[in-house]
């Protein structure tokens, strides 16, 4: 999952971005608008984490922007301003999200990830991926118009990552998605690992393209082309 942290205050800046790194997302960051809107205009990001009050502009117009650029990207308002009027408003013009300073960067991890398990547009009743369709009322899943079996962990693993194509998705927030309880991360990975494993044969050995990409040491990628 890549991010772009916005926020003048250089210490805080550094602290949210030296420990989502360590939470294994790809952080990146600005300290003022004009770069977050060089930024913006270059690359795609997953997520925005944005304050309201920058040296140079509102964070809330900057959100206006991501949306109109980058509409599938969750946004994260991190602000001193605690009034329900400014939540409201930010709430209301796009952000998916509201943090009031200070807080805990547990917490805005805990967000960030809450951010992309809410993530489900999965309602329509047929799914068209390239080769790939799935029936979602009838659990069906298709290569080149042939069925093929999956289990559900499997099923829910390939809409999942179809419905977060081209982002790169933490381990964690896999698992989490997967796996409403779970006790130990590392017993957890392995049975990723399994259901990645299997998942990615079932849909090779169908002549599909293998579309998952490992990304080391944080997580996996759904490649779209």
């Amino acid at each position: 999952m890549k991010i772009l942290v916005i926020e003048d205050e250089e210490e805080l800046l550094n602290s949210i971005s030296n420990y989502l790194q360590e939470e294994q997302f790809q952080c990146e960051y600005a300290l003022d608008l004009k770069n977050a809107r060089f930024r913006l205009n270059r690359e795609n990001f997953d997520c925005f984490i944005v304050d309201i009050g920058l040296p140079d502009g509102s964070g809330l117009e900057f959100v206006k922007e991501i949306k109109k650029q980058q509409p599938e990207s969750f946004i994260i308002i991190i602000s001193a301003r605690n009034s329900t009027e400014n939540k409201v408003e930010g709430l209301n013009i796009g952000a998916d999200d509201y943090l009031t300073k200070p807080f805990d960067l547990s917490e805005l991890n805990a967000r960030v990830n809450s951010a992309l398990r809410r993530y489900k547009p999965i309602e329509k009743l047929q799914i068209d991926f390239n080769e790939i369709k799935i029936k979602t009322d009838l659990y069906q899943v298709f290569v080149h118009d042939v069925e093929i079996s999956l289990t559900k962990k499997e099923y829910d693993l390939l809409l999942y990552f179809i419905a977060n194509k081209n982002r790169v998705i933490s381990k964690l927030a896999i698992v989490e998605h997967l796996w409403e309880y779970y006790q130990d991360p590392a017993e957890s990975y392995d049975f990723l690992y399994a259901q990645i494993k299997n998942l990615r044969k079932k849909l090779t050995r169908s002549g599909c393209k293998d579309y998952i990409q490992n990304i080391n040491r944080i997580g996996y990628r759904f490649r779209a082309n």
